[in-house]
């Protein structure tokens, strides 16, 4: 294995080791083992007072159940009649069932045999190879102690703790040292008269003890291994939404807001899933308004710097322009004062070249204003219905003068309405530069062709004029303001270069095309409106 992939794991278990999923794994593991070691502890400090308290009960249990036994077998009225065999058998099981050791002995018993009377004495495995005599001294002995305890008012002996008395019994914890061992007994006088001898071995208590609280260790090893494997593949299911939500949340971080949190729960982890949804949302709306304020701001700022421009361009030529005419003007006008020439034919021509020039000065400022009025939306266009064909005539008509002087066939062969959509007034506009600009440059033949030519949802007007083409590197840029490709001819006619400008920005304010084509005769120049009102 090369060491890229052995990095790749030592980075995953640094991962995994400080992960969510590792805490939650060993916070449960730590539980359960700690749980675990509490109830050894309990187990160590209270299950010894438990199981003495228990062993107690056992003997006050068999005390009672000896005694319930042997009245009903003294009970004369009684009709079940028990003999020595049922007895015998009975408290047999009250001593296996109750793990104690029991002896019985009462005076009554004397008219029996030996043998008789020691079948109320138990275990009688111990009894059974003991002689005769041994059984009558064990008997004597017993009888004897009692005697001189009557009343159960017993001292302490050495070695022997009373641990419980009642009236019928006393309960002692005592050593015995031939054996080596704790025993916990029980001494009682039964209702019939005879004496009980009952004994629990304490030695035995202690190892059971030992030998529960050993296996709760071994099983609490055991479960809290089995628990930690477990947890480890159960913890995934806890992290892996949270990793999701991790994972959405980094996609966020990168603006990409297409991930969302799908899985349908009512917890705490689904409530953050839709809360991240909802912030996603949120935040990809926000942004989207930010960036189209951005946007908006970036046109402004552009548009301002555009108008910037335009104005530092448009004072440039308007200063050019006007420098000129002002010139003739002024140079004229002292003429006149010096009186240069006395004559009133030189001081008629003097007077109507300031007179031109002044004219020259007042048509291009009155177009400079509706150009900027036009590009600076001041000028808003009123859409109407109206007779193109009319439209034409009229302007035909109002330069029929020039027409005539300039000696130019003029050519326009619609004679029914055509009714377009737009606003007349800018159109008019349009159309009165295109036929100034033809008579203006109108050459060779001296024609002048206007067209209109209907598409399926417009109407083309074309207006063409025979001579020089435009060259090709001029076509997009008679469009601009000021802009002059033959700037003697231009200064000749009295041109400034701002009536093709207005052209483009009313048809641009109209959403109208527009556009200049070359002819090897000559050069046409179209704009198009709308025939229906749909656009």
């Amino acid at each position: 294995m090369d060491n890229s992939k052995w990095k790749e794991r030592l980075r995953n278990f640094m991962v995994f080791k400080d992960s969510l999923r590792m805490r939650l794994m060993l916070t449960l593991t730590a539980f359960i083992a700690l749980v675990v070691f509490a109830c050894w502890i309990v187990n160590i400090w209270l299950l010894p007072s438990y199981y003495k308290a228990s062993k107690i009960n056992s003997l006050v249990d068999g005390f009672n159940q000896v005694n319930n036994l042997l009245q009903l077998a003294d009970d004369t009225e009684n009709t079940t009649v028990l003999d020595d065999d049922e007895i015998s058998i009975k408290v047999e099981r009250i001593e296996a069932n109750n793990n104690l050791n029991l002896y019985l002995i009462g005076e009554n018993l004397l008219s029996f045999s030996i043998q008789d009377r020691f079948y109320y004495i138990y275990p009688f495995n111990v009894l059974s190879n003991t002689s005769d005599r041994q059984k009558q001294q064990i008997y004597e002995n017993f009888i004897d102690y009692w005697k001189k305890h009557q009343g159960f008012v017993v001292r302490p002996e050495q070695g022997r703790d009373l641990l419980e008395q009642s009236e019928n019994f006393e309960i002692y914890k005592r050593y015995d040292e031939r054996m080596q061992s704790n025993y916990i007994e029980l001494i009682g006088v039964l209702d019939c008269g005879n004496y009980i001898y009952l004994r629990a071995n304490y030695e035995s208590m202690k190892e059971s003890i030992h030998i529960s609280n050993q296996f709760l260790a071994y099983i609490g090893i055991i479960v809290a291994l089995i628990s930690t494997i477990i947890m480890f593949f159960l913890s995934k299911n806890f992290t892996k939404p949270i990793l999701d939500l991790s994972e959405i949340a980094e996609r966020m971080v990168d603006l990409d807001f297409t991930a969302k949190y799908e899985e349908e729960r009512n917890d705490e982890i689904g409530i953050l899933g839709n809360g991240i949804n909802t912030l996603s949302n949120k935040l990809e709306h926000t942004i989207s308004e930010l960036k189209t304020a951005n946007n908006e701001l970036k046109t402004d700022i552009e548009r301002k710097i555009q108008i910037d421009e335009m104005r530092k361009e448009f004072l440039s030529n308007v200063s050019h322009e006007l420098k000129t005419p002002i010139a003739l003007i002024q140079g004229y006008a002292e003429g006149l004062i010096e009186n240069v020439n006395d004559d009133a034919e030189s001081r008629n021509f003097y007077c109507e070249v300031i007179s031109d020039e002044a004219n020259k000065m007042n048509k291009m400022v009155k177009k400079l204003l509706t150009l900027n009025q036009i590009e600076f939306g001041n000028n808003m266009a009123q859409i109407e219905h109206f007779d193109i064909v009319q439209m034409i005539k009229s302007v035909i008509a109002s330069v029929g003068i020039l027409v005539q002087q300039k000696g130019v066939r003029l050519l326009f062969e619609a004679s029914s309405p055509i009714y377009v959509w737009s606003d007349e007034y800018m159109v008019e506009e349009v159309f009165t530069n295109y036929i100034s600009n033809a008579l203006n440059h109108v050459d060779g033949e001296k024609v002048i062709h206007i067209k209109l030519v209907k598409k399926q949802d417009t109407l083309r007007v074309s207006v063409f004029n025979t001579g020089k083409q435009i060259p090709q590197e001029d076509l997009e840029k008679i469009w601009i303001k000021f802009y002059k490709v033959d700037k003697a001819r231009t200064r000749e006619y009295g041109g400034n270069g701002i009536g093709l400008s207005i052209v483009s920005a009313v048809m641009k304010s109209l959403n109208h095309d527009f556009g200049v084509i070359n002819h090897n005769n000559g050069v046409e120049f179209w704009f198009e409106v709308d025939i229906n009102n749909k656009n």
